[in-house]
C-alpha cells in the first residue's frame, strides 16, 4: 500500500561521545525496527555521539579553561566524518532492510577542514545512499559555542513511497523561511529532529502540521545521569549540577489537520512505531496549502541559496 508508511521513532540514548558504541545501540535500532517492518526510522538531534550538555552545566562560556578544550577535543574525536566511511555500516542496513533513515549526527566535515564542528541531519534512502546532508543553519544560544553554522545545502526533500519527506534540526524548526524552502519542494511530511524534550515539541510540532497541512515527526532522544560513561573527562564537573533526567523524550506526531496522532512520549526507551496514511494530506490541502493556491507568489516570494558554502575553491 504506497499510501500507508509504517515509521518508527527511536527515542534512545546515545553512550555518550562514545561514537562507537553510540553507533552499535543505532545499528540495533536499525535492526529491530526492520523485525516490525518498519519502512522509515528516524533519530533524534546530535545523537551520534551526543548532546554537549557540559556548556551549560559546567562553565562552557568559560574562556580558555582546560575543560572545554579537553571536552571539545574529546567531542570533536567521536564525531563523524562522512567522507571517512563512518556511516557506511548504516547505509548497508538501511539497503539491507529497504529502510530509509533521518540520523541526527555531529559531523566533523571535510570540505570545512575537519576540524569545527556541525550538527547535521543525514538522508540515506531505502538503497542505501546518502542523500542529503542538512548542516543546522544556526546552532541555538550555547551550542554556538561548539557548534558551526551550516549552510542551505540541505534544504532537500526525498521521496518515500508516495510521501515527500524533508527535515530540520531543532529550533530551525521555529524558522519560517528554512520551513517555506521545504513546503516549495512539495514536503507532506516533516521530520524534526530534537535533543530531547517535550517542552520543545509539544507546541511546534502541532503548529507545524496545521501551518503545513502534512504530517510532523518529532523525534527525540532521551538523556539521563545513568547515561553518562565513566571515562568521561571532566565528568564530576558535569555531573555536578546535573539534573537525574537530562532529556526525557518527546517524541510525536501531529497529522494534517494540526491533531495529534501519537503525544509526546515522555521518559521511555525504545521504538516508537505508528503507521501513517498519506491521503490525510490530499484531505487537509483542499482548504488550505501554503504554497499552492493559499500562496501569492506575486506579492511574496523566497530565494534560497543552496551552495554548499566552503572556505577555499580549487581549480
Amino acid at each position: 500500500m504506497e499510501n500507508i508508511l509504517k515509521i518508527a521513532m527511536a527515542q534512545i540514548a546515545p553512550v555518550w561521545l562514545d561514537k562507537q558504541k553510540t553507533l552499535k545501540k543505532i545499528e540495533n535500532a536499525i535492526n529491530d525496527a526492520a523485525k516490525k517492518k518498519c519502512e522509515l526510522i528516524v533519530f533524534g538531534e546530535a545523537l551520534l555521539p551526543g548532546y554537549p550538555y557540559w556548556l551549560t552545566l559546567a562553565g562552557g562560556a568559560e574562556w580558555d579553561t582546560a575543560l572545554n578544550k579537553e571536552l571539545h577535543a574529546h567531542y570533536t574525536r567521536n564525531s563523524v566524518q562522512i567522507e571517512a566511511g563512518d556511516l557506511d555500516t548504516i547505509c548497508q542496513l538501511a539497503k539491507t532492510n529497504s529502510m530509509a533513515i533521518y540520523l541526527g549526527t555531529m559531523e566533523r566535515a571535510k570540505n570545512r577542514g575537519g576540524h569545527s564542528l556541525y550538527a547535521s541531519l543525514v538522508y540515506i534512502n531505502p538503497q542505501g545512499d546518502i542523500k542529503s546532508v542538512h548542516r543546522k543553519l544556526q546552532p541555538t544560544y550555547e551550542e554556538r559555542l561548539t557548534w558551526a553554522p551550516g549552510d542551505g545545502n540541505g534544504l532537500q526533500v526525498h521521496p518515500l513511497k508516495q510521501f515527500t519527506v524533508g527535515g530540520l534540526n531543532c529550533w530551525e524548526n521555529w524558522m519560517p523561511l528554512p520551513r517555506t524552502a521545504l513546503y516549495g519542494l512539495g514536503e507532506n511530511l516533516h521530520i524534526a529532529v530534537w535533543p530531547g524534550s517535550d517542552f520543545n515539541t509539544k507546541d511546534i510540532t502541532r503548529f507545524i502540521a496545521r501551518e503545513s497541512r502534512s504530517f510532523v515527526v518529532s523525534v527525540s532522544s532521551i538523556m539521563s545521569k545513568n547515561d553518562f560513561p565513566k571515562d568521561t573527562p571532566h565528568l564530576n564537573a558535569i555531573l555536578d549540577k546535573a539534573p537525574e533526567i537530562l532529556s526525557n523524550g518527546g517524541s510525536c506526531i501531529a497529522g494534517p489537520d494540526g491533531e495529534w496522532i501519537l503525544p509526546p512520549v515522555i521518559n521511555e526507551e525504545g521504538l516508537i512505531i505508528q503507521d501513517i496514511d498519506f491521503n490525510r494530506v490530499y484531505e487537509e490541502r483542499q482548504n488550505f496549502d501554503v504554497v499552492g493556491h493559499y500562496s501569492r507568489p506575486d506579492v511574496t516570494k523566497l530565494t534560497i541559496n543552496r551552495e554548499r558554502q566552503t572556505t577555499v575553491e580549487y581549480k
